[in-house]
Order: C-alpha cells, then structure tokens, then sequence
C-alpha cells in the first residue's frame, strides 16, 4: 500500500503538472493572440498611409485637371476672335462682285 506522504506526493505532482501545461497552452493562446493583434495594427496603419497617398494624389490630379481645364479656356477665349469662319463677308468690296 501507498503511504499518506506519497500520495500527497503524487497529487501535488499531478496538480502541478496540471498547472504547467494549463499555463503553457494559455500563454501559447496569449502569444499567438499578440502576434494577430500586432499584424492586424501593421496592416490598419498600412492602409492609412496608402489612402493617404491616394488621397494626395487625387488632390494633385484634381489640381493639374483644374489647371488644365482653365488653360484650354483661356487659349479658347484667345483663339476665338481668330475663327475665319466667324467673320462677316466685306459688303464694300466691289471687286468681289465684279469677279463673280
């Protein structure tokens, strides 16, 4: 038969290997926990910084479209008085009805 102090001794054994492994699996949770939590924080900031950049880009783009669309008006507007197409005949030409 087993004495009293041996099986104290076995129960204490037990209970603490009990705890260990326990312990073990928790902080293995724990670990893999922060490794999940920190790629998740790396992968929200990488975002950001690319909407940033996008949104920087557009800002720019809209700029050079703005410029742009106003300097085709502005060279519209210069040209416009030069159409050949909008001048009126001359009527005091009378050369030109003596050549028809």
């Amino acid at each position: 038969m087993v004495g009293r102090f041996e099986r104290n001794k076995d129960l204490l054994q037990e209970v603490v290997e009990s705890t260990a492994a326990h312990v073990g699996r928790i902080a293995t949770i724990i670990t893999g926990a922060v490794v999940d939590v920190t790629r998740e924080i790396g992968d929200l900031i990488s975002d950001g910084v690319e909407m940033r950049e996008a949104a920087k880009k557009a800002q720019l783009d809209d700029r050079h479209a703005v410029h742009n669309e106003s300097r085709l008006d502005e060279l519209a507007d210069r040209y416009a008085d030069d159409d050949p197409d909008d001048e009126a005949p001359d009527t005091d030409d009378k050369d030109a009805h003596s050549r028809r």
